[in-house]
């Protein structure tokens, strides 16, 4: 194909925490991109998935949620957030319809017409209400801001997905692919790495562990066998989250470490030696330079 015949460009998937963007991210991409978990405010950096639908090469940027910031993290991840939107060819607000037009759903479409952002919006989860239900809660949305299109979707089993992307598509600007083919996202093997350690930290600990955790990857070695050695270190605030997080004579950490292990050598396809380590770092969400790290200040 010729660069006439191609298109390419960006598409923000913006939304409150736990609408299901990851997962929706996922769904475009066929497989497994972001971290996907129950707890809100699970995605913390701008994590770019490639797409091909047809001649046109789309990359869905998963955003972190858009919520009212209390802490220097949470101000960091929501305005990285608005600035993938401000950036991108096109917007997709995606919508809990559980939820409908709440508080935190409201403030984000008052952001899109204060920045003048067209937006697309993505009724989501709408295997879990009923039709009349889900009629109404579009026209609602749709008398609160002028959305291109309204689709209805479940990110979680696909329906309504390939139409959305199929939209998407069409309207990507004519150029040249930015990625090859065969990529699937925009990021750093060490990144994903530790994305896959932290959404296995989020599965075990989610009762005992609040947000005060991040995952970082201090080294990465090529073996000679084709094998890779990882280590990582799990920063908390406090010693009291540590104990927690290694659990009694390490059986937390060491469970940990072998479903990482696992997930990473399916996404790899190679041997992982995976080390884990756990240090305590206080305020580590405040550090300008850990937020540089996570992509979210420049």
């Amino acid at each position: 194909m010729t660069e006439h015949q191609t298109r390419c460009g960006f598409c923000a998937i913006i939304g409150a925490p736990n609408a299901g963007k990851s997962t929706l991210v996922n769904a475009l991409a066929g497989t497994k991109i972001s971290i996907v978990s129950h707890k809100v405010q699970t995605t913390r950096s701008r994590l770019r998935g490639i797409v091909i639908s047809g001649e046109s090469q789309i990359i869905f940027v998963d955003t972190p949620g858009i919520f009212k910031p209390k802490r220097r993290l949470d101000e960091a991840m929501v305005e990285g957030a608005w600035s993938g939107a401000s950036e991108a060819d096109a917007v997709i607000l995606l919508c809990d319809v559980r939820r409908g037009v709440n508080e935190e759903v409201q403030a984000i479409i008052d952001g899109l017409n204060k920045s003048h952002i067209q937006a697309f919006l993505a009724l989501n989860k709408i295997d879990l209400i009923k039709v009349e239900t889900l009629l109404e809660l579009s026209q609602k949305f749709n008398e609160a801001f002028p959305f291109r299109d309204t689709f209805m979707i479940s990110a979680l089993n696909g329906s309504g997905v390939d139409k959305l992307k199929e939209k998407i598509a069409a309207l990507m600007p004519h150029g040249p692919w930015l990625y090859e083919e065969d990529q699937i996202a925009d990021v750093p093997l060490r990144f994903l790495a530790a994305e896959t350690t932290r959404e296995k930290l989020y599965e075990r600990l989610h009762e005992e562990l609040p947000y005060a955790s991040t995952v970082e990857t201090e080294k990465w070695e090529e073996r000679k066998d084709g094998s890779v050695r990882i280590d990582q270190v799990i920063y908390v605030e406090r010693e009291s989250q540590r104990k927690i997080v290694l659990g009694k004579s390490g059986q937390t950490i060491k469970a940990l470490g072998q479903a990482a292990r696992l997930d990473l050598e399916k996404a790899f396809e190679r041997r992982v030696h995976l080390f884990l380590f756990v240090k305590v770092r206080e305020n580590w969400a405040k550090d300008p330079e850990r937020l540089r790290m996570m992509g979210l200040l420049d």
